[in-house]
């Protein structure tokens, strides 16, 4: 059965609260390991230490079982192609496309010289539109899961 549009973006809201967690503390150890002082010291390495924790606890779970926390609370489970969950690689290039959820906006903040409300606007709407995608889709499936050959399937209670 394939699960609503609203219950995948519930899932996802109540996935951001706990990735807030996983977020703040590689954040912490990153900033404890590296004696950092403030924001600007080792800003870049640190944005991309964050985006690999963020990308080892979402593979990791999808890999093993197909599911995170929030997933398994609503019920929804990620597969491949052929029902089972998604292999590495596959996994891997699911978390990598659903950047697109925001990159496209956000990129275009320093070459169109944006201010930050109008980034913000742009960046919903775009958001808006990637979920809206998702009706166009036989299976209503969101374009990362297409672009991964994955799916998002309800699991029985």
């Amino acid at each position: 059965m394939v699960p609503t549009v609203r219950r995948r973006l519930a899932a996802l809201l109540y996935e951001s609260v706990l990735l807030f967690g996983v977020i703040f503390l590689a954040g912490l150890a990153f900033s404890l390991v590296l004696q950092q002082r403030n924001g600007y010291t080792y800003h870049r390495l640190m944005a991309v230490w964050i985006a690999l924790v963020a990308g080892a606890y979402f593979v990791g779970f999808w890999r093993s079982g197909g599911q995170t926390l929030p997933m398994k609370t609503w019920r929804l489970r990620v597969v491949g192609p052929d029902g089972a969950p998604p292999s590495t690689g596959r996994a891997a290039l699911r978390y990598l496309a659903a950047w697109l959820w925001f990159l496209p906006p956000l990129a275009l903040h320093p070459l169109l010289n944006l201010s930050v409300p109008h980034t913000l606007v742009l960046t919903a709407l775009w958001c808006m539109l990637w979920a809206a995608s998702a009706r166009l889709s036989h299976r209503r499936q969101f374009p990362h899961d297409r672009i991964a050959g994955t799916r998002i399937v309800c699991v029985p209670r």
